[in-house]
Order: C-alpha cells, then sequence, then structure tokens
C-alpha cells in the first residue's frame, strides 16, 4: 500500500513538473493557438475589426455619405451575429471589439444601445419628482442615429482525410436609418487550415 501511494505521489510530481507559462504578444499567441486549435481566437477578431475599418476608410460610398452629411456620424450599432455552426464562437468578444475600434477611432459618435433602457429608467425617475427640476434631464433630448451597423460571421468547413478547411466571413453593412439606403458593405475572409492524425491532434 505504501509503495503504491509513493508510486502515484512520483507520477504527480513528474506531471506537475512538466508544466510551463509564460507571457506572449498577440502574434506569438496565435502562432501557438494555431499548434493546438483551429478555433477562432482573439487575434482573429482584433485582425478582423482592424481591416473592417481600413474598408470602411477606403469605401468611396461612404466618403460621399460622410462628405454629404458634414459631421460626424452617429451609429448604432445591432449586435453582430453568430451564423456559424460553432455555438461556441466568441461573438461577444468581436461585438465588444467592434465597439471599442469604432470608438477609438474618432470618426463616429457611438449610440449606447446597451445602456439605452437603463438610461430612459433614470430620466423617468428624474421626472418623477425626485430630483431638484433645476437638475433633473429631459426626456427628448437624446441622439438619433444616422447609420445602424448590421452583421453577421459565417463559416463554411470543408474536410477530407483527416485534412479541414475552415472559411470565415465577417459581414458588415452600414445603413441610413432615415432613408433605409445601404451606405457601405465590407467583408473579411479567414481560413483556418488544420490536420489531425490518426492518433489525434
Amino acid at each position: 500500500m505504501t509503495k503504491a501511494l509513493l508510486l502515484l505521489s512520483l507520477v504527480a510530481l513528474v506531471g506537475c513538473g512538466s508544466f510551463q507559462a509564460k507571457r506572449v504578444d498577440s502574434e506569438e499567441s496565435d502562432e501557438r493557438a494555431l499548434e493546438i486549435t483551429d478555433k477562432w481566437v482573439q487575434r482573429d477578431t482584433e485582425k478582423v475589426i482592424g481591416d473592417t475599418l481600413k474598408q470602411i476608410e477606403k469605401h468611396k460610398g461612404f466618403q460621399r455619405y460622410l462628405a454629404k452629411n458634414g459631421r460626424r456620424p452617429k451609429i448604432f450599432i445591432a449586435e453582430v451575429q453568430n451564423e456559424t455552426s460553432e455555438p461556441y464562437f466568441p461573438i461577444r468578444d468581436m461585438n465588444d471589439e467592434l465597439l471599442y475600434e469604432f470608438s477609438a477611432s474618432g470618426e463616429f459618435v457611438l449610440i449606447d444601445a446597451e445602456a439605452r433602457e437603463k438610461l430612459l429608467k433614470e430620466i423617468k425617475y428624474q421626472n418623477d419628482g425626485m430630483v431638484d427640476p433645476s437638475q433633473a434631464k429631459m426626456i427628448g433630448k437624446q441622439s438619433g442615429a444616422d447609420l445602424l451597423v448590421f452583421g453577421a460571421v459565417r463559416m463554411q468547413p470543408r474536410s477530407r482525410d483527416g485534412k479541414t478547411i475552415k472559411q470565415y466571413s465577417v459581414n458588415l453593412r452600414m445603413t441610413n436609418l432615415e432613408s433605409a439606403e445601404e451606405v457601405l458593405r465590407t467583408r473579411v475572409k479567414v481560413s483556418k487550415y488544420s490536420e489531425q492524425s490518426s492518433s489525434g491532434w
């Protein structure tokens, strides 16, 4: 019994002793991720959103809209939808990254869709006689969006003889809220290739 416990302890120590961890930058993290998974990772999100903003900057139709509008557009971002077959696709991370990059660009005024109900609740509270009237914010003063942003992520997998390629497509479009005219449409593609041996990854 004692020998068995000693053997188990040694196995546990050897297993624990082989673990190593270190901090890496985004590029190295992406390369390491490709060694262990063919799923979507954070670097994919960063790259796709960065490429999307570059497409928006160069889009001729959007540039014409800006010239005609004469000011920073107010945009309302509807959630980018996960239309892949992967239920755990990190769609919330993508939406957060999109909001962050739109805000950081300084080219847009963001209408905070997520906070709208809470804002309305607070404004109603302030106007129910609970707050000094000179400090209460008035209903009907919120900014209206000029453009709505819609999006979807799609993926087509192809497999044969243990080899798989996943072709992702991230699609965004901006639509003029007043006229329902499409202002721009972007598409960024990412392909991920993997091989699986007969004994596993």
